[in-house]
């Protein structure tokens, strides 16, 4: 006997013909909007790095296209792409004229990256001209001493018009520079699809960009040691970018710096004195039986005999003393000295020498260090 509120047993049987053909339907419907979504929100998900990585027939489809037509449209006036914004997400479409663009952060070199590889996988014009703007930029943006600023046009005052070594700006705009000078004939060449005149210049602007770098490279008692985040645009001499980011020699940037340098299949003499210098200061500069921990949420430094060498961000030039700064601009030696947001806000140590510690231990057989002058 059925329960008071049981259907008909009619009902239980199952649906009819017709309730079969509704419930195909509704599922093909839903089965149809779940891969949709799917494929929206996996455009929305993808970064222009992820992006690069995706196979050829990807940047024909419709959901290629518009993830590469939406990085085409920040683009701004002078060729360069705004940072920390996902520019494949969605179409820019606001005044042209407000696109702030940057070599910050991997910005613009990423875009062109992408777009190169777009054009070659699709031959369209759109984005081979936007590469071509994008390499006019950078070239343009040159200081005739080799370095970068930030960002170009550079301000006039604040240190963004500072040859920036910092975040790995100038490196990686060398390294972009050096694939689009690469050999034009390469297979796996992005960039063969530049005209020679480009390439050229392209290939003049890493050389000058290097020769800016070894001279840059920070002396200390007439001894080659490393580099500071940022450098003078006229000098060349080591210089502040925000409050509490001094002047100081920078375990970060030149970690960075010198591993690009042991790339070199043959580097010159003065590369490879540069290195070794770099290398013999990260040896005498690095922290050992220390260990950065969070203790409630707030950075704290302790003792640990087994802990793995660290190295500090910022270092006194006169001294290589380690030093820590607030958004006072006073420095201090301590790190508990300085305000609580600056403390955890920042990477103010890290194992920024340990990758560099092991290239060199092999670089440095094939490249031995130059007989000390007698």
């Amino acid at each position: 006997m059925n329960a008071p509120d049981s259907p008909p047993a009619a009902t239980q049987r199952g649906p009819t013909n017709l309730g079969r053909a509704e419930l195909l339907l509704r599922r093909l419907f839903l089965t149809s909007l779940v891969l949709l979504t799917g494929l929206v929100s996996t455009s929305a998900a993808l970064t222009v790095r992820e992006a690069f990585k995706q196979p050829a027939a990807w940047f024909a489809s419709a959901e290629g296209s518009q993830f590469i037509g939406n990085v085409v449209s920040h683009q701004s006036p002078v060729g360069s792409w705004p940072k920390n914004e996902n520019t494949g997400a969605s179409a820019y479409s606001g005044d042209p004229a407000k696109l702030k663009g940057t070599f910050d952060n991997g910005a613009t070199t990423g875009e062109l990256r992408l777009l190169a590889k777009a054009s070659q996988a699709t031959g369209n014009a759109t984005y081979s001209n936007a590469v071509v703007r994008g390499i006019d930029h950078i070239l343009g943006a040159q200081y005739t001493n080799g370095g970068w600023p930030q960002f170009s046009p550079p301000p006039a005052k604040t240190y963004h018009r500072h040859i920036t070594f910092n975040d790995d700006a100038m490196r990686r705009l060398l390294e972009f520079l050096r694939e689009v000078a690469g050999p034009q004939e390469a297979a796996s060449n992005l960039f063969a699809f530049i005209d020679p005149p480009r390439r050229a210049k392209a290939a003049a602007a890493f050389a000058k960009g290097i020769d800016c770098i070894l001279k840059c490279q920070v002396r200390v008692d007439g001894k080659l040691t490393v580099w500071c985040a940022q450098h003078d645009e006229i000098t060349l001499e080591p210089r502040p970018a925000r409050a509490f980011e001094l002047t100081s020699l920078s375990g970060a940037e030149s970690a960075g710096l010198l591993i690009f340098l042991m790339r070199f299949e043959q580097p010159s003499p003065e590369v490879v004195k540069a290195v070794h210098a770099g290398a013999a200061w990260f040896e005498t500069s690095k922290l050992t039986g220390i260990r950065e921990v969070k203790v409630d949420g707030d950075k704290k430094i302790v003792r640990d005999p087994a802990a793995p060498s660290l190295w500090a961000r910022f270092y006194e030039i006169d001294t290589n003393r380690p030093f820590y700064c607030g958004r006072d601009g006073i420095k201090r030696f301590d790190i508990s000295e300085i305000e609580a947001e600056r403390r955890n806000g920042y990477a103010w140590h890290g194992a920024w020498g340990s990758e560099l510690t092991k290239r060199y231990a092999d670089w440095k057989s094939h490249w031995p260090a130059p007989s000390p002058n007698p």
